[in-house]
């Protein structure tokens, strides 16, 4: 009994983290196992959980409640420490607690009105929680067209992302590059941003330029795997995920990737034309 629940707590673990490259990736293909609706997910690369932490995407699910804990005993403490705050609300919002990451930056916001970083991560806590319009109207005021912040404008662009327009979306993230050029995160949300429309092969162009800049995060890394794995290339995808996650973890995530992409037919007939590559597996 004890080593079937340990298999369990195993799957449950792969498709957590599965999940969670989903939900930054926007990918509706794990939507439904996630149970996360479409419109919640959002774009990007989330930041370590505090400053001395490792990534959370790398973190067990008994390390995330760890920190989610730490963080939020701080707040409590000190609702002023703008970096605490954020990396909080981040955190809520990665674990799926979206209405209470929005509740963490409400207050955020009240305290900093014109802190273009927090009026960034309260757009974004909205369009998790499904107010989109009310997020782009949040980035649209912390901008200002003489001083264009490039956070801001891949916000923006993530945003759009979600509300089903993305030839602005690639538009704010090519606006964001112009201001800042080669920033990773921006060219994962560019790569993403393709991912969305099932242009794999353009997704992973973008997201091997993200990845091969300095600076370029766990978050970034996980979603080339991703894109990867999504083309049926799961020995690659877990070479890349493995460059940071255990090998056990890597195996799980590609594991699971590999079972959803077999259950569903338009994912599977993307992943089958990859096949023509060297190396390539298709997807059984």
């Amino acid at each position: 009994m004890q080593a079937a629940g340990s298999l369990a707590d195993r799957k449950a673990e792969a498709q957590r983290r599965l999940c969670t490259y989903a939900a930054l990736a926007g990918v509706a293909l794990l939507a439904t196992a996630c149970g996360t609706p479409k419109k919640e997910l959002t774009t990007g690369s989330i930041p370590s959980a505090s400053a001395s932490a490792r990534p959370v995407q790398t973190m067990t699910e008994s390390e995330l409640k760890a920190a989610a804990g730490s963080l939020g005993a701080t707040y409590e403490k000190n609702p002023n420490d703008k970096a605490n705050g954020l990396n909080y609300a981040n955190l809520l919002r990665m674990t799926g607690k979206n209405d209470q990451s929005l509740a963490v930056m409400q207050q955020m916001a009240i305290r900093f009105p014109s802190d273009r970083e927090v009026l960034a991560a309260y757009g974004k806590a909205q369009a998790a929680a499904g107010q989109l319009e009310q997020a782009l109207a949040t980035i649209g005021r912390a901008q200002t067209p003489d001083r264009p912040d490039w956070r801001l404008k891949s916000a923006e662009g993530a945003i759009l992302d979600q509300l089903g327009r993305p030839a602005e979306a690639r538009q704010a993230y090519r606006d964001a590059l112009d201001i800042k050029p080669n920033e990773p995160s921006v060219l994962s949300n560019l790569g993403m941003s393709y991912l969305l429309a099932k242009d794999l092969k353009t997704a992973e162009t973008y997201l091997r330029s993200a990845v091969a800049q300095p600076g370029a995060d766990s978050g970034v890394r996980q979603n080339l795997a991703l894109a990867v794995g999504l083309q049926g290339r799961f020995d690659e995808a877990e070479r890349i995920a493995g460059a940071e996650l255990s090998p056990t973890q890597a195996q799980d995530n590609v594991r699971y990737l590999r079972a959803m992409l077999a259950q569903d037919n338009a994912w599977k007939k993307l992943a089958s034309q990859d096949t023509r590559s060297p190396g390539a597996k298709a997807v059984n």
